[in-house]
């Protein structure tokens, strides 16, 4: 097992350089996996199954090859980096792991499982906007800050964050895979979000189609409210007096239209016709 602890930079300021901010120099040794507990930190919750199974799969033929990166609580050590391989090496009955420990206070280890899982697309949209939520409310990062650090723009920053203002079961979604962080983002701010969403996910609809869709709902028709004028009113209110029935008159803008009586049953359709009958 090599000592040289290799992480890709390709995201912000990367794993490599966080660690490298730290006054040791990290080396790997071997330790009792019963003697690591994860982050209580981890911005990420779900994970994927068949992923796992493969990950497990990997580790039984293959071992680790790259080391949890951790840090000394007490008398164990707290993961930052590293809970897949983790727990996949529980699955494949692995009895010691190699770890890199690393000094870290609170806000170092969730920026180290943030970078890590971010640039192995680990998170799901809505993990990866609470973690940017935990570094602006616990540990007063602006939105530029946190862009700067993870190494993406300001509106991606912007976009995730959005998503958490979502009702529960629609972020339920995206967290399952349901709907894609496109088609959250499209359900922000909509009172109907979570009819629509069903309906996204019924009809498989495609962002685009889900875009068509909201724009529908977002424009619905406008009828022209037409005030009867008071001749037509007088003449309703006559025929009601005579009948003894609701009356209707439905007139139209070129003088044509339809008259209309409501009755609650046979006799008063009876009585209708008679005075009709008798009077015209």
């Amino acid at each position: 097992m090599t000592n040289t602890l290799k992480l890709k930079k390709g995201l912000g300021r990367g794993l490599s350089s966080l660690i490298g901010d730290n006054n040791s120099s990290p080396k790997s040794n071997m330790v009792s996996i019963s003697s690591i507990i994860r982050n209580k930190l981890q911005p990420r919750k779900n994970f994927n199954k068949e992923q796992m199974e493969d990950l497990t799969n990997s580790i039984k033929e293959r071992g680790i090859i790259q080391p949890i990166i951790v840090r000394r609580q007490s008398d164990k050590y707290e993961i930052i980096a590293g809970e897949r391989r983790w727990q996949a090496a529980q699955n494949a009955g692995l009895h010691e792991v190699p770890i890199v420990e690393v000094q870290a206070d609170d806000l170092k280890s969730l920026e180290f499982a943030i970078v890590e899982n971010v640039q192995r697309d680990d998170l799901n949209p809505i993990e990866e906007a609470n973690g940017y939520k935990r570094l602006i409310d616990e540990f007063k990062y602006d939105q530029d800050k946190v862009a700067k650090f993870i190494g993406k723009s300001r509106a991606h920053i912007t976009n995730c964050l959005r998503l958490l203002v979502l009702p529960s079961e629609v972020i339920r979604f995206v967290e399952e895979q349901k709907l894609s962080q496109g088609h959250a983002k499209i359900l922000v701010g909509l009172e109907n979000a979570n009819q629509i969403a069903k309906k996204i996910i019924d009809k498989k609809l495609s962002v685009r189609q889900a875009e068509s869709l909201v724009r529908i709902y977002k424009s619905p028709k406008k009828f022209k409210l037409i005030t009867k004028d008071s001749n037509i009113k007088a003449l309703e209110k006559g025929l009601e007096e005579k009948t003894g029935l609701k009356a209707k008159i439905h007139h139209k803008k070129n003088n044509k239209g339809y008259l209309s009586f409501e009755y609650n049953n046979t006799d008063q359709l009876d009585r209708l016709v008679m005075i009709i009958k008798a009077n015209y």
